[in-house]
């Protein structure tokens, strides 16, 4: 019997090589929450109508995404469709699905808005669509500010108003820390964007660290010196090693949460009825209230043997109806422009705080200030954001001064850039 096959990140790495094989199509998918039970789902139901093609699902650690995918593309291999964040930064090696797909302009009309984030620069192709759009954005442990008679502060709390109230949930309710961002450059740059940073120059070259991104960096550091910042979500890493601090926040170990979007459904299977929790939005800078747009991309790897079978199961996963059905399951905000604009999701959610924390993050996608908004499409996005984390959490953990990290971080973005080419 054809069925999806799910390997081990520790295990599977080793045969997550594009198809060899006629009909076969391997997958490597990663999680933040329920989507991978979703999506195994979905294509089961596939294969039961196109008995002749076999998808074979590697679901694995984000982690693996990050560190192992490039590696196989850079020997071009890999598998024939991968689920990635990194979208523009390894744009050359996805497939042109144009000439396989039966109806390209459906494509264009629902996906185009977003087609720049994952094409190389100048390109037409089509190369995969968004499973979802995401904004970064913050959480609150409701049940712990009203057991601290602390107020959730208002939407435009700044980040010092925000640092503030949860220190004082902190002090009356004993929790590890005030709050706790994940351990990703991307997690920062909308904090840094609110403070007036800008990463991209005239020439959409790479610019220096810049007043914005250090005076939230400065912040961040100062809280994590003074325990409000979790400091174990960025020094337990190294390197560019992503880290969430979603289990922290479920466990209650910290009041307020800053991650995104697609930690809706993730928080709402392991918190239940634990406590009540909302989204907050972006707490303000000195120059917005920004988040930073994004969503992991599903796209055809142009080294598989198989792109006619690659094109079938893209089409059959970008259509209206599988989009919509896995927006709703998954309670991922859709990229597809005839699904969002039709309204109408039926969330697969009972939990009643799932519904407002949705709503709070579109209401948010209105605040996101240009120089985040330029960022998705950038070429230099990952390189940038890698950099940001390994420095700032060197910094954290006593190894590097701001002034030094601020000069490494400039120096480990030139050597990307001249890495590749400087193309």
């Amino acid at each position: 019997m054809k069925r999806t096959m799910t390997a081990l990140a520790a295990l599977g790495f080793g045969m997550m090589t594009s198809a060899a094989w006629a009909g076969d199509v391997r997958v490597m998918w990663y999680s933040d929450g329920v989507e991978g039970e979703v999506i195994a789902d979905l294509l089961n139901r596939f294969m039961e109508q196109n008995p002749d093609i076999n998808v074979i699902l590697d679901n694995v650690a984000y982690k693996v995404v990050q560190e192992q995918l490039q590696i196989q593309l850079e020997a071009g291999t890999g598998p024939d469709i991968a689920r990635v964040t990194n979208l523009k930064a390894l744009a050359s090696h996805w497939l042109d699905l144009t000439p396989h797909l039966q109806d390209p302009a459906y494509w264009e009309a629902n996906f185009g808005d977003y087609a720049d984030w994952m094409r190389e620069d100048g390109s037409t192709a089509i190369n995969g669509f968004l499973t979802q759009l995401t904004l970064t954005g913050g959480f609150a442990n409701k049940t712990l500010f009203e057991q601290a008679g602390v107020a959730i502060p208002g939407d435009d709390a700044t980040w010092d108003d925000w640092i503030a109230a949860a220190s004082e949930v902190q002090a009356s309710q004993q929790t590890a820390a005030a709050f706790a961002i994940d351990r990703s450059g991307h997690r920062i740059s909308g904090p840094n964007a609110s403070y007036g940073a800008n990463y991209i120059g005239p020439d959409r070259a790479p610019l220096p660290v810049d007043a914005g991104t250090k005076a939230f960096a400065e912040k961040l550091v100062a809280w994590t010196n003074d325990g409000k910042m979790l400091k174990d979500t960025w020094v337990s890493a190294s390197g560019s090693t992503y880290r969430a601090a979603a289990d922290d926040f479920i466990n209650a170990a910290i009041p307020f949460y800053y991650s995104g979007s697609w930690q809706v459904a993730n928080l709402s299977t392991k918190i239940g009825d634990g406590f009540d929790w909302v989204a907050t939005g972006s707490p303000c800078g000195t120059a917005g209230c920004s988040g930073l747009g994004g969503g992991a991309g599903l796209v055809a790897i142009k080294y598989t043997q198989n792109p006619e079978d690659v094109a079938k199961v893209m089409e059959y996963l970008g259509s209206a109806a599988v989009v919509k059905e896995f927006s709703e399951r998954t309670l991922f905000l859709p990229a597809h422009k005839g699904v969002a604009s039709a309204g109408g999701l039926a969330w697969a959610s009972e939990d009643p705080n799932v519904g407002p924390a949705l709503d709070k993050f579109v209401e948010a996608s209105g605040d996101i200030v240009p120089a985040a908004a330029a960022l998705p499409a950038w070429k230099w996005g990952s390189a940038y954001y890698g950099a940001l984390a390994n420095r700032i959490s060197q910094v954290m953990a006593g190894e590097l001064t701001l002034d030094d990290a601020y000069a490494r971080i400039d120096a480990d973005v030139a050597e990307a850039v001249a890495a590749a080419g400087g193309n």
